[in-house]
C-alpha cells in the first residue's frame, strides 16, 4: 500500500507537468481565425460615468460563400462586473453612437438604404427609430448641451449646392464655365431649353450637360477625381445641419456654399458651434489648407478665428468651461511627413500655444480632461501607441498606459479612462484606467478564444546604421521550434511609408501569428521614413524611397541572423503591401538573397504612379517635383523598381485589387507583363470587388485567400525542418 507521502509526490509531479501538457495542446493560429477577431471602438462614457457605449465589429458568414461584417452597439459596465450588453442586432451596420446629456437616449448612425441616417435608441426600453431623412445622408451626430437638438454633417455634391449653376473648377486665373443644372431647373426653365444631339450648338451643349449630370458619361474636370474604389467626378462639400430632437422634425442646413465644414462640436452653453473648414477661393484641387471657424447655433455670425499660414488646423473642441479651445495643427514646411501637433487658444482664437512642440512625435485623438487642466492624446512611438497626458498650459507629456501595446480608442469621464488596447497576447480588448490609483482593469473578453491558441511574442532589437540612424526591429520565432534546427524566415515590411510597426500594430497581429504558426520565423522593422521616431527620422527617405530604407531593412535582417542561430540564411522570403509592395519589388531588383517574394498593391514606376493613383501627391512631396522636370525625372527613374526589372530573378507573387485607386492597377500589370516577357518566375493575382484596404477591411473570404496564398507560394520554394503543425478550428 502506497503511503500518503508517495501519493503527495505523484500529485506534485503531475501538477508540475500540467502547464507543459497544457501548452502542448494549444492550437496553431490559422487563416480562418480572422473570422474570430472582434474589435471594439468608438467608445463614449455615459454622462453618469458608470457605462460606456461602443461599436463591436465582427465578421460573419452566411451559407458557404457569403462573408460580411456586422457592427452593433454595446454598453460596457465600468463600475461592476456585468458582461457587455448588446443593444442592436441584425445585418445593418451601426456606428458613431453618442449619449444624450441625460443618458436616456443614444443617437447613432445606421445605413438603411442608399444613405446613412441618424437613429435614436431609447435606453429605457423600446425600438430604435430614425430621426433624420436627409437626402444627403447624415453622420457625426452631436447632442446640444441641453439635449434638445442634434448637430450633424453631410456631404453635398457641387451640382447639388443650393442656388448653384454648376461650374467646373480649373486652374486659378482661368474663367470658370457655367453649365445648366438639369436637376434643379424649374419646369418652365426646362421648356425654354431644348436638349438635342441634332440641334444648334446651344442645344447640343444642353444635351451633353444633361448626360454628364446623369453620369452617363462621367465628365471629369477636377484634378483629384479618383476616390478609393471609383471615380469621383463631382466635387463634394461637407456641410452642417441641426435637427430638433423630436420625431418628424426637419433638419435645417446651417452652412452653405462652396466651403467644406467638418469636426463640428457645441460650446458648453450651446450657443456656438466650432469646426474646421476650408473656404475655396480657388479650385479644391489646389487647396490643402484648413482653419478654425465658429458660428452661432443657427449658423449665423460665421467667422474664421484661427488661420495659421501653411499649417492646416483641424479638429477643434471647447474646454469644459468654454474659455479655451483645443485643436490639431500640422507644423513644418511643405507637406512631406508633416508633424501633427496639438495646440490651444482662447475661445476667440487669440493666444495660440502649441502644446506638443517639443514632443517630436505625431500627437492625435486629443481630449480635454474633465477639469480642463490637462489634455490627453495618443502618439505612436518606437513601436507602441501609448496614451499621454500634458498640462493645458504646456510642458512635458506623461505616458499613462500603452507600454508594448497600442491604444486604439479611448474616452474620459471624471477619474475614469476607458480604452481599447492591442497587445501581442491579445488583438483587442477594452480596459478601464483609474486616474486616482493608476489601476487598469480589463472589462471585455471578446477575444478569449486566443487563450486556446499558440500565440508567440516578438523580441525587440535595435541596429545602428553607418550614418547614425538607429533602426528598431522585432523577431518572432517559428512555432514549436526545435533547438538545432534551421527555419525559413519571412521579412515582412510595412507600407506608408510613414507607418509604424511594433506591438501596437493591430492590423498585422493575425498575419504575423499565422505566418509563425505556419513554421516560418519572422523579422519586421521600422526603417527611415517610418513614423514614431521623430521628425528627422520620418523625413529620412526624402528623394530616396529605395536605397536608404532598403539598407535599413536588410541591416535588421542581417543583425537578426547574427542573434538567432535558427534563422536559415539560405531561406529568406519577403512580403509587403502598398509602399512595402514597392519595397519588395525594389529589394528583389537589387538583391538576390530571397528564395521568393510577394508584393501587394504596390507602385513600381513612379512617373506612372503620379498619373494613376489617388495618392499621387506623394510624388511631388517626396521627390520634389514632377516627371516633366528633368532633375525630378532622374530621381523618379532611379527610385523605380521598373527601371531595374530585368534584374529581378526572384520568384515573385504580385497581388492587386481590381478597384484599388489609391495606387492603381496598371503598374502591377506592367511589372507582371515585363517579367513574363523576360521569362522570369512570376504569378499575378487580382481580387475582384476590393480596394486598397483588402488586408485590413476587405471581404473576409478574400482576406483569408490572400493570407494563405502568400504562405502557399513561399512553401513552393521553402524547406521546413519538420511538417507544419495543423489543427482544426
Amino acid at each position: 500500500m502506497k503511503t500518503i507521502k508517495q501519493f503527495s509526490i505523484v500529485w506534485l509531479i503531475l501538477f508540475l507537468l500540467l502547464p507543459a501538457a497544457f501548452a502542448q495542446t494549444k492550437k496553431p493560429i490559422v487563416a480562418s481565425d480572422v473570422m474570430k477577431i472582434v474589435t471594439t471602438d468608438q467608445l463614449q462614457i455615459s454622462p453618469d460615468g458608470t457605462r460606456a457605449i461602443c461599436v463591436v465589429t465582427r465578421k460573419a458568414k452566411k451559407g458557404e460563400d457569403e462573408y460580411y461584417y456586422t457592427r452593433h452597439l454595446y454598453t460596457l459596465d465600468l463600475v461592476g462586473n456585468q458582461q457587455p450588453v448588446q443593444l442592436t442586432y441584425g445585418d445593418k451596420n451601426d456606428s458613431q453612437p453618442t449619449w444624450s446629456p441625460d443618458g436616456k437616449h443614444i443617437a447613432f448612425v445606421r445605413r438603411d438604404g442608399d444613405k446613412a441616417q441618424i437613429w435614436i435608441l431609447p435606453m429605457m426600453g423600446g425600438e430604435a427609430y430614425p430621426l433624420t431623412k436627409s437626402k444627403y445622408g447624415a453622420s457625426g451626430p452631436r447632442w446640444s448641451p441641453n439635449g434638445t437638438k442634434i448637430l450633424f454633417s453631410a456631404s453635398i455634391g457641387m451640382t447639388q449646392i443650393e442656388g448653384n449653376v454648376p461650374w467646373s473648377y480649373e486652374r486659378p486665373g482661368r474663367t470658370f464655365k457655367d453649365e445648366p443644372d438639369w436637376k434643379n431647373l424649374k419646369d418652365e426653365e426646362k421648356k425654354n431649353i431644348k436638349a438635342s444631339p441634332d440641334g444648334s450648338t446651344e442645344e447640343i451643349r444642353a444635351w451633353l450637360a444633361k448626360n454628364a449630370n446623369e453620369k452617363n458619361p462621367r465628365v471629369i474636370n477636377k484634378l483629384q477625381f479618383q476616390a478609393e474604389q471609383d471615380l469621383q467626378t463631382d466635387q463634394q462639400f461637407g456641410h452642417l445641419f441641426v435637427v430638433d430632437f423630436k420625431q418628424g422634425a426637419e433638419a435645417i442646413q446651417i452652412t452653405k456654399g462652396f466651403q467644406s465644414f467638418g469636426g463640428a462640436t457645441w460650446s458648453p452653453d450651446g450657443n456656438f458651434i466650432i469646426c474646421s473648414s476650408t473656404r475655396y477661393t480657388e479650385s479644391p484641387d489646389y487647396n490643402r489648407h484648413s482653419s478654425i471657424w465658429t458660428m452661432r447655433s443657427d449658423g449665423s455670425e460665421l467667422k474664421e478665428i484661427i488661420n495659421i499660414p501653411d499649417q492646416p488646423a483641424f479638429g477643434p473642441s471647447y474646454s469644459p468651461d468654454g474659455k479655451s479651445i483645443l485643436f490639431g495643427v500640422q507644423t513644418g514646411a511643405g507637406f512631406l511627413a508633416r508633424q501633427s501637433d496639438l495646440a490651444t487658444a482662447n475661445a476667440n482664437g487669440s493666444s495660440v500655444q502649441v502644446l506638443t512642440k517639443d514632443f517630436d512625435r505625431d500627437a492625435g485623438n486629443a481630449l480635454w480632461s474633465g477639469d480642463g487642466k490637462s489634455v490627453y492624446f495618443v502618439a505612436q512611438t518606437e513601436g507602441d501607441a501609448p496614451l499621454f497626458v500634458v498640462s493645458a498650459k504646456g510642458g512635458n507629456a506623461t505616458k499613462i498606459t500603452g507600454e508594448d501595446s497600442g491604444v486604439n480608442d479611448y474616452d474620459i469621464k471624471n477619474d475614469r479612462i476607458v480604452y481599447a488596447l492591442t497587445e501581442f497576447k491579445n488583438p483587442w480588448e477594452v480596459y478601464v484606467h483609474s486616474t486616482k490609483d493608476k489601476s487598469n482593469r480589463q472589462i471585455t473578453a471578446f477575444n478569449d478564444w486566443v487563450n486556446e491558441k499558440n500565440v508567440l511574442l516578438p523580441k525587440e532589437h535595435w541596429v545602428t546604421r553607418p550614418d547614425g540612424m538607429k533602426v528598431q526591429y522585432w523577431v518572432i520565432e517559428p512555432a514549436n521550434r526545435k533547438e538545432g534546427s534551421k527555419y525559413p524566415t519571412i521579412l515582412n515590411i510595412h507600407g506608408g511609408p510613414t507607418a509604424m510597426w511594433g506591438p501596437a500594430g493591430f492590423s498585422m497581429w493575425h498575419e504575423f501569428e499565422m505566418q509563425v504558426n505556419w513554421g516560418y520565423g519572422l523579422v519586421f522593422c521600422n526603417p527611415r521614413g517610418s513614423g514614431g521616431y521623430g521628425d528627422a527620422f520620418k523625413k529620412g527617405n526624402f528623394k530616396d524611397w529605395g536605397t536608404g530604407p532598403a539598407n535599413d531593412i536588410l541591416a535588421a535582417l542581417d543583425d537578426a541572423a547574427k542573434k538567432y542561430s535558427w534563422i536559415d540564411t539560405n531561406q529568406y522570403f519577403t512580403t509587403g503591401g502598398s509602399y512595402a509592395g514597392y519595397m519588395v519589388a525594389w529589394l528583389v531588383s537589387q538583391d538576390q538573397r530571397f528564395k521568393a517574394a510577394n508584393c501587394q498593391r504596390g507602385v513600381y514606376e513612379l512617373s506612372t504612379f503620379m498619373g494613376e493613383g489617388n495618392a499621387w501627391r506623394l510624388v511631388p512631396d517626396y521627390f520634389g517635383g514632377y516627371p516633366w522636370d528633368d532633375e525630378s525625372k532622374k530621381i523618379l527613374d532611379a527610385n523605380s523598381p521598373m527601371t531595374f526589372v530585368d534584374q529581378i530573378k526572384t520568384p515573385l507573387l504580385i497581388m492587386h485589387s481590381d478597384q484599388d485607386l489609391r495606387t492603381g492597377v496598371i503598374q502591377s500589370e506592367m511589372l507582371y507583363k515585363s517579367l513574363k516577357i523576360l521569362s522570369r518566375p512570376v504569378e499575378y493575382v487580382r481580387y475582384p470587388g476590393e480596394g486598397h484596404e483588402l488586408s485590413r477591411s476587405g471581404n473576409p473570404r478574400r482576406m483569408m485567400d490572400r493570407l494563405v496564398r502568400i504562405v502557399e507560394f513561399f512553401d513552393r520554394y521553402a524547406t521546413h525542418p519538420e511538417p507544419r503543425v495543423t489543427g482544426s478550428n
